[in-house]
């Protein structure tokens, strides 16, 4: 028998949803805290930046037992994402486990001596404690700002200047009739940059370090989705774990096709995206660089070069002057608003430094098993900080594979040694065999979907892990229909 838990869910976006549902399905009594007044995360409204939609088509961007509206276009913008993860919520009754604007201020093992923690919660100006058996950290890798700040900014903005982290700029009038340059190379620098553009910014510059590859929603005419999201195309980057002799065997043999296939889809890249116009060709090769950092093409970034509202330039800011920043480059650029669009802080900042410590590695790799939990982090777990393709998809996974393991309910439930030795080899794989996956701390499942939900699933014994066609399995991308009956194949139960 399966004793029921107290369990807390801290976060209510993507992946505290599917946290909240999973425990709450197998009987245990959930309470979500939410620091804001919505549901969504990174998608609730007051957060978003204009015109922002997702960088997975719908089909790979949903829960299992819940699909996009079929009048959602194939990427879906901000507020259509939100009222989907509010049908989720509304569908599985969500909202009754959840408490809003409620900030879970500090954690710390129980003084009672129980098993679990005591979290410290602010609401309302007052501050309070309530013990959980078990914690799902579900905060995610987009939670706290990065914030920097460049030599000159205090008189930068006391003169009238704008510096902003990109999620604060979610009102396009912002740029009418200015100067803006946006900071960062990512997908959300390139969608404010072209939004700004497009919404009357008397200029728009663009300010980027590195050359990256970038992905357009078609290749060739053909949607992504079908040629980098593959099981085969999957299985040519190399993933971790110990390799059989005939496995490294055949994959030597297929070392010359491999590095031709990757070749074609540069060559194709570079015929189709204007890079090489503008200076944009990455040094590094794709296979090298794929992993979850790697953003999509903003719709019009190219138009929008060539038209000249928005100028790229290779650089960084050096500091700032009076309506100007100066650049690495010596270029002094005319600036009303400076958008940063510099990532934000991967972190547990509720988490005591002692924890801390045993979860992060001195070189900030993060040192968890199936990206979801530590041995010395009993009675605890994280759903949503791999980051993904598949974010929604994956959150609903591990968060099944999570109450399992907290349950002791997996087919094989691991040993204490047998987490540490993977985590160890897994580090390994990062820091010599794929430096790409270091990215986020080491806590990106992409591009190797197939293999961490297969490992899941294993651990959580489901009868079913593959689809019946092979071509299907092995030339289409993740099926969130078929994850959903891989799920309900595993052994059910509930705790009492």
């Amino acid at each position: 028998m399966v004793k029921r838990k107290t369990v807390a869910v801290i976060g209510g976006g993507i992946s505290g949803l599917a946290a909240a549902k999973a425990f709450d399905e197998r009987g245990h009594r959930v309470t979500g805290f939410e620091r804001t007044h919505d549901f969504g995360g990174v998608w609730e409204l007051s957060r978003s930046y204009p015109g922002v939609q997702t960088q997975s088509p719908k089909d790979l961007y949903r829960y299992t037992d819940h699909p996009m509206p079929e009048s959602y276009p194939e990427w879906p913008k901000g507020p259509q994402v939100h009222a989907y993860l509010h049908s989720y919520a509304a569908k599985h009754r969500l909202a009754r486990l959840f408490q809003l604007d409620t900030d879970v201020v500090s954690m710390a093992r129980r003084a009672d001596g129980k098993p679990g923690w005591t979290l410290t919660l602010r609401s309302a100006g007052r501050e309070r404690q309530e013990d959980f058996d078990f914690v799902a950290i579900c905060t995610g890798q987009f939670s706290e700002k990065n914030i920097i700040s460049h030599p000159g900014q205090e008189a930068f903005v006391a003169a009238g200047g704008q510096v902003m982290h990109s999620s604060e700029y979610t009102d396009p009038e912002l740029a009418r009739g200015k100067h803006v340059v946006v900071l960062g190379g990512s997908k959300s620098a390139t969608d404010l940059a072209v939004n700004a553009a497009k919404n009357g910014a008397k200029q728009v510059t663009l300010v980027y370090r590195e050359n990256v590859w970038r992905i357009p929603y078609f290749i060739a005419g053909i949607n992504f989705k079908r040629l980098l999201y593959m099981r085969a195309q999957e299985m040519q980057f190399g993933g971790w774990g110990k390799r059989s002799p005939l496995r490294a065997m055949a994959a030597t043999a297929a070392r010359p096709l491999v590095w031709a296939n990757f070749r074609l889809v540069e060559t194709l890249l570079k015929a189709q995206v204007p890079m090489k116009k503008w200076n944009m060709v990455p040094e590094a090769r794709i296979e090298d660089e794929m992993s979850c950092s790697v953003p999509i093409v903003t719709p019009g970034m190219y138009e929008c070069f060539e038209n000249g509202t928005v100028r790229p330039i290779r650089g960084t800011f050096e500091r700032y002057e009076d309506g100007a920043v100066v650049l690495t480059t010596g270029d002094r650029i005319p600036c009303d608003i400076a958008a940063l669009a510099v990532g934000w802080r991967l972190g547990v900042p509720v988490l005591p430094e002692e924890y801390r410590a045993k979860l992060v590695a001195p070189d900030g790799q993060y040192q968890i098993y199936r990206l979801a939990v530590h041995p010395d982090l009993p009675d605890m777990g994280f759903v949503g900080f791999n980051n993904s393709y598949c974010t929604v998809l994956s959150a609903e996974v591990i968060a099944n594979w999570l109450v399992r393991y907290a349950d002791g309910q997996l087919a094989h439930q691991p040993t204490d040694g047998e987490m540490r030795a993977e985590i160890e080899e897994n580090l390994d794989w990062r820091r010599r065999r794929r430096p790409a996956a270091q990215v986020y701390g080491g806590l990106c499942s992409a591009p190797f979907h197939f293999q961490h939900f297969d490992e899941l699933l294993d651990d959580m014994g489901a009868r079913v892990r593959r689809r019946s066609n092979p071509l299907a399995e092995m030339f289409s991308y993740p099926n969130a229909d078929a994850y959903g009956a891989y799920l309900a194949s595993t052994p059910q139960y509930v705790a009492s």
